[in-house]
């Protein structure tokens, strides 16, 4: 009977027998008359063992001359062995070469940032890469399910939009037609505004793009957030769902992603602290804490990186802060009663350095109150009617919030640079791969 074809994750589960692995060699060495070949096939490792056993001298002499990243398909017995990657080793019985890679541009040894960035499609086979990568699929994942488990509903936001959300200055523009300009959407905030009052809980999944020429190593001109928005919520309500959500995402991918981490050789004791309470200051209080660590700034100004770091490392949990002045903030946030100067909105910090992850808000919800913004901050009224609808028609307090996926993955997987937390990053001068 043929060998079963199975996943190199799925091993330890059947422990035993002869089976087929497909993949690509990750790595090779020999011992004398012996050769292990590394096999890795998207879901793990597996070293392959081939001996004379089953093999002439001249089959092992051409399996010491396979380069790496070959795809190939190999049948063996399973054997338990703990100094294996994964604990087990396949005693090779059969090797097949399906095709050869020749010259494989990426070897073991150290390479360029923008030598691997041009290499974007074959850096991502990396253990790391991989590791990184497979961490962002499980955020994913755990966004989604906390969010349906609470009652949210996918609505799926626009990219082609034909306002601003968050600044004239950063929008991607195309001509749309005869109907003139269009913008890749900055946010999907404004639809799932709509959404919730059809819907109550709601939340969109997909890409943002802002054109802003920053090279930071917190940017990208295209990302992923998640954005729910919730009716009748006020602006506390909706941090209590953003720490219960970070705080679900990270205690997942600590249950989940271990061996990932470990890859990474992240120290997960910080990860370990994030559970809610969050610490919470307001916008006020962070300026002081700035200024206390040696900061030139005054209020009203806004925060950047290095003052998200600082404030960020106060802490060894994430942090809000709360009531920003409402004229560096965009125009759709609801100011508070007692002073309206300051708004109901929060930023979340990560800790450990890493800055915002989260940005939300209480929305304004009165027409009056929102026709007077649109017209201070310069917004073209007539895009945003379908907008000022909302509070024609049965208008109710409502708030929501952005998470910015790579960021998230960064701060967890303990990167330096967000575009590692992405399959193929968008940057100011890269656009290739």
């Amino acid at each position: 009977m043929a060998a079963s074809w199975v996943y190199i994750e799925d091993i330890p589960r059947i422990q035993e027998g002869e089976v087929e692995i497909r993949g690509w060699l990750f790595n090779k060495r020999s011992s004398g008359k012996i050769v292990f070949l590394i096999i890795r096939d998207g879901t793990g490792y597996i070293q392959g063992v081939a001996t004379l056993d089953n093999f002439t001298e001249e089959e092992l002499d051409s399996f010491e001359k396979i380069p790496i990243e070959s795809s190939l398909i190999v049948v063996g017995d399973l054997r338990r062995e703990p100094r294996a990657p994964g604990g087990y080793e396949l005693l090779l019985k059969r090797v097949n070469i399906v095709s050869y890679s020749e010259d494989y541009p990426i070897q073991k040894k150290d390479h360029s940032v923008d030598f691997l960035l041009e290499r974007r499609h074959l850096w991502i086979r990396s253990r790391k890469q991989n590791a990184i990568l497979r961490i962002r699929s499980e955020v994913v994942k755990a966004i989604r399910d906390f969010l349906d488990e609470k009652g949210f509903v996918l609505i799926d936001a626009p990219i082609l939009t034909p306002s601003s959300c968050e600044g004239t200055t950063t929008l991607f523009s195309l001509d749309y037609f005869d109907l003139g300009k269009a913008y890749l959407s900055q946010s999907g905030q404004l639809y799932m505004e709509a959404a919730c009052m059809a819907f109550g809980k709601v939340y969109c999944f997909g890409p943002a793009f802002r054109a802003e020429k920053s090279k930071t190593r917190r940017h990208l001109t295209e990302f992923w957030m998640v954005e729910p928005e919730m009716a009748f919520w006020d602006w506390q309500d909706n941090m209590k769902l953003q720490e219960e959500l970070v705080s679900y995402i990270v205690q997942r991918v600590l249950e989940k992603r271990k061996r990932e981490l470990e890859i990474l050789e992240r120290d997960t004791k910080p990860l370990e602290k994030v559970v809610p309470p969050f610490p919470r200051i307001t916008y006020r209080e962070a300026i002081e804490i700035l200024k206390r660590n040696g900061q030139d700034i005054e209020y009203g100004d806004d925060f950047g990186g290095d003052e998200e770091t600082i404030i960020s490392n106060q802490f060894d949990k994430p942090v809000f802060i709360h009531h920003y002045p409402a004229k560096i903030k965009p125009f759709y946030m609801q100011p508070d009663p007692e002073n309206p100067n300051e708004v109901l909105n929060n930023d979340l910090l990560a800790p450990e350095g890493y800055g915002e992850i989260i940005g939300g808000s209480q929305r304004i919800h009165d027409l009056k109150l929102l026709e007077k913004k649109l017209e201070e901050y310069n917004l073209p009224r007539e895009v945003f009617e379908w907008y000022l609808d909302l509070r024609r028609y049965g208008s109710v307090p409502h708030s929501g919030f952005g998470l910015g996926i790579e960021r998230t993955v960064a701060w967890i997987c303990g990167l330096k640079h967000v575009r590692e937390a992405i399959p193929f990053p968008r940057m100011i001068y890269r656009i290739y791969p």
